[in-house]
Parts: C-alpha cells; structure tokens; sequence
C-alpha cells in the first residue's frame, strides 16, 4: 500500500509505501487510539451530565442506581431471613436445654423454680413479616442473655452433682478385703480371749497374712500407729464425723496426713495386737460411736447394682 502526501506551500510530494505488517501495525494503533479517545470522552459526558442533571444520563443514571440497590438490598434480605431462620433454630435448642436442665436439676437436689429463667424467653422465631437488622439484632441480644443464664445454672447444676459425687466417695461402702468369707459380724459375741459375751464393733474378714487392704472409701489419715489392742491400726477421716478403722494389719502403706481415695491400698492383711489369727478387724464410726459396717457395704452393692441397669 501506497500513500502520497502533497504540500501545496512548498510544492512537494512525499510517498510512504506500507508493507502487510506495517499497515496492520498502524490500523492497530489507531484502532486503540480511538477507542481510548471514545472512552475517555464517554466517561467525561456521562460524568458531567451526571453531576449538570442532563435529561437522559441522569434517567440513566437513576436507573442504574435503583438497580444496585434494589440488588443490595435483596442480598441483605436473602441473609437477614437465614439467619432468622437460624436463630429460631438456636431459640428451640436453648428451650431443650431449658427442658434438660429442669430435670437434671431435681437430681442435683436443687428446686428448678429456683433456677428458672426470666418467663417468656426462649422460644421458636416465628415472624409473621420480614424481620429488620434492628429486630434480628434485639433478638441476637436476648439469646446472648439467656444463654448466659444457663451458662449460670448449668455452672450451679454441675457443683452440685460434683458435690454429691464427692459425698458418696467419701462413703465407705467399697469392701476393705476382696473376695473373702465375712467372719465375726457386727455386735454381741462369746470374746476369743475371755469367754464372755462381748460387743464386737466392726467386721472380721479373715484372710492370708499379706493379703492387701483397700480404702473403703476416700478421705485423709488421722491415725497411723501400733495400739495394744488393733495392733498395727489405721484410721482414716472422711468428713462429716466418719471415720474408718483398719486393724491387726502386717504391713502399713500409709502415714499420718496422707490424702488417699477410695479403692486405694493401704495395709495388707496380718495378725499384729489382739488377735488369734491373720485378719482385718475393719470398723466404721459416726461420731465416735461404732456403727454396723455391713448396712455401709450393703449400700455400696446395691449403688453398684442399680448403676448397672
């Protein structure tokens, strides 16, 4: 391709010859150049009658404006009715819990009246309207506070259960010696030594000398010393004015202020004091006064019955 340019001034003629890349180099410029001049111009119109109120940009305008928002605002609807919808859902799942921790408290002796929650909180979101950001975020307000408020009573409820837990641990009901035949009982019998009527004031469990004795039940010892009568004798504190006696054993594992738990050995099993054969003389006394360590037992097998079913 061939172009000449002529220039009447100075009487000349210039000729340019364009080879295939050429020409196409310089139709693309100039299509790029044009279209940045367009937009350019487009964007200073638009801008311009947008601002002066020009009849038809500003129709434009107001409808582009009113599109966007109607979009942004059927957003914001679409996710303000999810999470009303989650909500509701976070509402029912407090009232269960309500409804769970109602009866659990009862098991933990406390009165759920006492307990309750403010009347009428709680419940499904039903909305009959569309609900606003200020009603969502007034009913996110009143689900924080409730659920607070279980937070509490479940803190309460849990004490409580911890708190009975610990009282029966501190119960001698676990059996002292395992798997052996109960020898003198509780109460009045004929005395080995002396041949009269006597009160017994514990449980014999007769067994091989080294056999292990276990802690009743969990507490602290108070006494750990060789008496002329229990022979080598342990006594253990668990609270409320009970305590265990553990007697004529062979070999002691505990010391005077050990902290120990139920189930724990402590002894094993002998014939040290008065005594006519290996055995542990095993008592339980409220108050100082010695109390039938059978009916603590018995309760401990029916506990352990009843936990099975």
């Amino acid at each position: 391709m061939q172009l000449i340019i002529t220039d009447a001034r100075f009487s000349r003629v210039r000729a340019i010859q364009l080879s295939g890349i050429r020409l196409i180099a310089v139709v693309l410029g100039l299509s790029l150049t044009l279209m940045l001049v367009s937009a350019v111009l487009y964007h200073w119109v638009f801008l311009k009658g947008a601002r002066e109120g020009w009849p038809v940009i500003s129709t434009v305008v107001r409808l582009v404006v009113r599109d966007e928002v109607a979009q942004r605002d059927r957003f914001m609807r679409e996710n303000i009715d999810v999470m009303a919808k989650r909500l509701g859902e976070m509402q029912a799942k407090i009232l269960q819990l309500e409804s769970l921790g109602e009866r659990v408290s009862g098991l933990a002796g406390i009165n759920p009246a006492d307990i309750k929650a403010k009347p009428g909180q709680g419940g499904v979101l039903i909305a009959q309207h569309s609900l606003t950001m200020d009603e969502l975020q007034a009913a996110l307000s009143d689900l924080d506070q409730l659920t607070n408020q279980r937070t509490d009573v479940m803190t309460v409820i849990e004490s409580r259960l911890f708190e009975q837990k610990i009282k029966k641990m501190m119960v001698p009901t676990e059996q002292p010696v395992k798997d052996v035949s109960l020898g003198s009982t509780f109460g009045w019998r004929i005395d080995p030594f002396t041949g009269r009527s006597a009160l017994h004031t514990g449980l014999d469990f007769p067994s091989e000398p080294g056999t292990p004795i276990f802690a009743a039940a969990g507490g602290v010892v108070v006494t750990q010393e060789f008496h002329p009568q229990y022979g080598n004798m342990i006594e253990v504190d668990h609270g409320n004015d009970l305590i265990t006696r553990y007697a004529h054993s062979s070999r002691v594992l505990v010391k005077k202020g050990d902290l120990i738990k139920r189930g724990q050995k402590i002894a094993e099993v002998g014939s040290s004091g008065r005594s006519t054969g290996a055995h542990l003389h095993f008592e339980v006394l409220v108050q100082g006064v010695p109390q039938d360590p059978q009916k603590f037992l018995n309760a401990g097998i029916t506990l352990a019955r009843l936990a099975k079913r």
